[in-house]
């Protein structure tokens, strides 16, 4: 008696339909989520190592990633292409991002100091208009985390790798009025205008 045919049944290994539209949307949420951050290429630094033969170059990147809203890391790579470093300090600045409170979205809250082995920085809040006043490596953390305006002043080494690290110091120390409210038991209207009487005091006096 002959059979009827039947639909025939994918062979095992083969990606279906629904397979495909599934890795086809895997795809395209990894580049939304690629598109919201911004990355930014400090420093680069070639090594070489003398073997037997010659020299091998390798390539260490220093790179600052951010979202523009309050979000900012750093990592840094080794490889021995220059892509394939910055790939690598890219991914360790995405794993490590850390949050910074701003003032209206575009300032720092308060005036910071941070160091970190022979750098220190200075970081200031500043009034709207005034840019961001940095230097390069200090510039490119705070474009990548939305910053419009702020004055900063690196004193000490110029090393990129000991300023950015600094300066995540500073900013792991700055604080929004709501959080030192909470901390201290009082309203944020208190913490606000004994902050906005201060530096009435202070333009008066100059």
């Amino acid at each position: 008696m002959a059979r009827t045919p039947t639909s025939e049944k994918p062979q095992r290994g083969e990606r279906g339909e629904r397979g495909e539209r599934g890795r086809d949307r895997g795809e395209r949420g990894e580049r939304e989520r690629d598109d919201e951050f911004v990355d930014k290429l400090v420093h680069i630094n070639r090594v070489a190592k003398v073997v037997k033969g010659g020299r091998r170059f390798s390539f260490a990147a220093l790179v600052v990633v951010g979202d523009a809203k309050g979000r900012v890391g750093f990592g840094s790579g080794k490889a021995r292409e220059v892509p394939e470093a910055i790939r690598k300090a890219t991914d360790q600045a995405k794993r490590e991002m850390i949050r910074v409170p701003l003032r209206e979205g575009r300032t720092l809250h308060h005036d910071v100091r941070g160091h970190f082995g022979a750098g220190r920085v200075v970081l200031r809040s500043a009034t709207p208009g005034t840019g961001i006043i940095a230097g390069g490596p200090m510039r490119a953390v705070f474009e990548t985390m939305g910053v419009q305006d702020v004055v900063a002043k690196c004193i000490g080494t110029t090393n990129p790798h000991n300023m950015i690290k600094a300066t995540f110091d500073a900013l792991q120390l700055l604080m929004s009025p709501r959080a030192v409210a909470a901390k201290r038991g009082k309203k944020v209207g208190e913490i606000i205008g004994r902050r906005d009487g201060a530096a009435a005091a202070a333009a008066t006096r100059e």
